[in-house]
């Protein structure tokens, strides 16, 4: 236990990359503390630990890892139990393809299709980007958060065109999953691994998933809504394996 305490997160609460870091870290039962950073500010100590700037970041024992795929790597490597790969080379192989492709397609798009609404909401995602942030964080977003969100849509490429092809693609991409998954429960062998849980982790914003650690509003802005409603049938799957494969979270501290 004593090597489980020195495990820190790095993150964005809003992160969906990052809640498949966490998702990890949980299915693995280790005690860890999380560090959350608010956009924009996270820049010096994402470069002081890791040399760039993206989250989330590992830290354990003196050991940083950055990446949520490279995390999972790491936790693999050390904390053996409750394993999220296969040991046969094919179905590895196949396993890491399917989480290369929804890392590169479906976490990206959903990303760009939520961000580029959201963005003109500061109401909704004060909250999440200041979740458990110190006292200031809510009087520094609400100064901040023009700036924040024009230097986001500028590093991440959003704007109207870029939002409709990333809906596009996200189209594409869940119809592929749905046709992998049409008479099977998981995406590659026949056991939970990695790559459901990239899959199921990268969608959840569009389900509002509890156990991300967010208070999702009831509603989000129409066309957000439009976009979750014209996925709901297909990304039943996500309820399906977060019910049965998120399991509670330890005692992680925030």
């Amino acid at each position: 236990m004593g090597r489980q305490t020195m495990l820190t997160l790095y993150q964005f609460p809003i992160s969906h990359y990052c809640e498949k870091a966490r998702w990890a870290l949980d299915y693995k039962r280790l005690d860890y503390k999380i560090k959350n950073l608010f956009p924009g500010l996270h820049v010096m100590t994402a470069k002081r630990l890791a040399g760039a700037s993206s989250l989330p970041i590992l830290v354990h024992d003196g050991k940083v890892v950055q990446g949520s795929g490279e995390i999972i790597d790491y936790l693999e490597q050390v904390f053996p139990e409750h394993k999220l790969a296969p040991a046969d080379d094919t179905l590895l192989a196949d396993v890491l393809a399917w989480e290369k492709f929804v890392d590169g397609k479906i976490g990206v798009a959903v990303r760009i299709v939520c961000y580029h609404v959201l963005l003109d909401h500061p109401d909704i995602l004060t909250p999440f980007f200041t979740r458990n942030a110190p006292w200031y964080g809510s009087i520094y977003m609400k100064i901040a958060f023009p700036n924040v969100a024009a230097r986001m849509r500028g590093l991440m490429n959003i704007n109207d065109r870029t939002a409709a092809l990333a809906n596009r693609q996200l189209a594409r991409g869940i119809a592929k999953l749905s046709e992998r998954l049409q008479h099977r429960p998981f995406l590659a062998g026949d056991t939970f691994t990695r790559a459901d849980l990239s899959a199921a982790a990268l969608l959840a914003p569009l389900c509002k998933r509890p156990e991300f650690g967010l208070q999702w509003p009831g509603r989000f802005p129409g066309p957000l809504e439009e976009i979750i409603g014209q996925y709901a049938e297909q990304l039943a799957w996500v309820h399906e394996v977060y019910n049965n494969y998120r399991r509670p979270k330890p005692s992680s501290k925030i």
